[in-house]
């Protein structure tokens, strides 16, 4: 065994397929049997997450099995009640619209999380590599010099010993792994209670006067929330706020009659009450255990980034310890895993904090509800200042594509960010043409790429290139983020063995 991966949600499944995308072994343990699909959860897939499946050659399946196509809508509507009257909204929401544009090899998609588990339980299960084992839960481990014992828990009480090199922690909010390595969580908690609840309204589509939209904002201070469809069928999700789980449980129809603005039939299919969280944990980890995902930090669902963010973690790490194992980098490789995503999770939970601080109840205005005049004379100020407060929660390309490791160890130079992409022709993105290892991708013609080549051969590094017709030069790195371009200064060799962790 080489890799152990505790916990089979996304980021789990995520690192063994990154792994494997290396041609390194691993085992994924999970406690659940099957996908559990009465709770959605993330129901948005970032435009980089898209690309990061893509690599994988999973994007496809996903939105196969988005039960809403990335063509049905990329808008945010803002109302009194999803029956109710329009307030204001917003196009072009969470890279639903770059379909075809040069700034990403794939657009987001809007598709409930154990969706995207079972596709990627699927993938690990065609993989030659990984492997996931079901009614498994990691209870303890004893870390040595060599590797990671792990005990695991079956669900008839008998246990086990897995002996592996690396363990990764991607066992959610409740970690034993985090546990069992002494890392504790920084941060703190919104009091706020929300309450989930899905529910299969027939015939409610058809009523909706907003058009098709992912989100619709209720403004009604009675019962602020969000309401969302999960398919195209009867089935519906909404978001009360300021409802506790005794409240909410008590009568969930009411709470959906409230949002719906109307006495509608449903049937409830699941509730869950839940409390948002900003929490990040001190350490990633030590010399052989990692932390990954929701077992590494906790943030606020406003502007979707969580699972997003874990999957980015399952990448880096992924590549990181794969590249070791496989011999082409040293141990202190690993080293740049928390120094390079520590940060990105902080931003995170810093523009998820910005988000969740104007929510439905300050947005709301009792006017609004009101006759035609009262909405009328509220409509404006209240419209305006959604646009102000939530654009950054629609719009967040410069975070979900923009987040760059620039002052990394492992980067020469200002650079650290995801390689520009660009469309070479219709479908063919820039991107397919990055090898699995390192790629030079630029103007070959130049006397770097010789240099590099030779740099490559000497150390056992995998690189590949790439001829573009646009010119400059850029050393690539396996998760597609810049490691070096023409100019810098510093030796072809010293670069390399820099970017594969190498001390200065």
């Amino acid at each position: 065994m080489t890799v152990l991966i505790a916990g089979g949600g996304p980021v789990g499944l995520a690192t063994a397929l990154e792994l494997a995308h290396h041609g390194v072994a691993s085992l994924v343990v999970e406690p659940r049997a099957e996908v559990s699909w009465l709770r959605p959860r993330a129901k948005t897939t970032s435009a980089r997450t898209m690309e990061l499946f893509r690599r994988w050659g999973v994007a496809d399946r996903v939105r196969e099995r988005a039960a809403l196509p990335v063509s049905w809508s990329d808008q945010a509507v803002f109302t009194t009640g999803l029956l109710g009257r329009e307030v204001t909204r917003f196009h072009g929401c969470f890279g639903l619209d770059l379909t075809g544009d040069d700034r990403a090899a794939e657009p987001g998609q809007q598709i409930g999380q154990p969706a995207i588990e079972q596709v990627l339980r699927e993938a690990v299960a065609a993989s030659p590599h990984a492997r996931l084992e079901t009614g498994w839960t990691l209870i303890g481990l004893v870390e040595d010099g060599d590797g990671v014992t792990a005990t695991l828990s079956g669900l008839d009480g008998a246990t086990r010993e897995v002996r592996a090199d690396y363990l990764v922690g991607a066992d959610g909010a409740w970690s034993k792994v985090r546990e069992a390595i002494g890392v504790v969580y920084e941060g703190s908690a919104d009091e706020r209670p929300n309450f989930n609840i899905v529910f299969r309204a027939p015939g409610l589509a058809e009523r909706v006067p907003h058009g098709p939209a992912i989100h619709y904002w209720v403004l009604d201070p009675e019962q602020p929330g969000l309401v969302g469809r999960m398919d195209l069928d009867d089935l519906w999700w909404c978001i009360a706020q300021g409802v506790t789980q005794e409240v909410g449980e008590a009568d969930p129809l009411r709470l959906v009659r409230a949002l719906v603005g109307d006495a509608i039939d449903a049937e409830i299919v699941a509730t869950d009450p839940w409390k948002a969280k900003l929490l990040l944990a001190e350490r990633y980890g030590t010399r052989r255990v990692f932390l990954a995902g929701d077992a590494a930090h906790l943030n606020p669902p406003w502007g979707g980034h969580g699972f997003n963010t874990g999957i980015g973690d399952a990448v880096n790490l992924g590549w990181k310890l794969a590249a070791v194992l496989s011999g082409w980098a040293p141990a202190t490789l690993l080293d740049s895993y928390e120094a390079e995503r520590r940060p990105i999770a902080a931003r995170t939970i810093e523009e998820a904090a910005r988000n969740m601080a104007t929510l439905a109840p300050e947005l709301s205005d009792p006017r609004l509800t009101g006759d035609d005049a009262e909405f009328a004379a509220a409509r404006p100020a209240v419209a305006r200042a959604v646009q102000e407060s939530k654009d950054g929660e629609f719009h967040s390309l410069d975070l979900v594509l923009g987040y760059s490791y620039r002052g990394s160890s492992l980067v020469t130079g200002d650079v650290g960010g995801r390689l520009d992409h660009r469309w070479l022709a219709p479908g063919d993105s820039l991107y397919d043409h990055l090898g699995r290892g390192f790629t030079l991708v630029g103007d070959l013609d130049r006397p770097e790429t010789e240099e590099f080549v030779k740099a490559a051969a000497e150390e056992g590094v995998p690189l590949e290139t790439f001829h573009h017709r646009l010119g400059g030069l850029a050393l690539v790195r396996p998760d597609q983020h810049v490691a070096w371009t023409a100019g810098t200064p510093g030796s072809a060799k010293e670069v390399l063995r820099r970017a594969i962790g190498h001390p200065r």
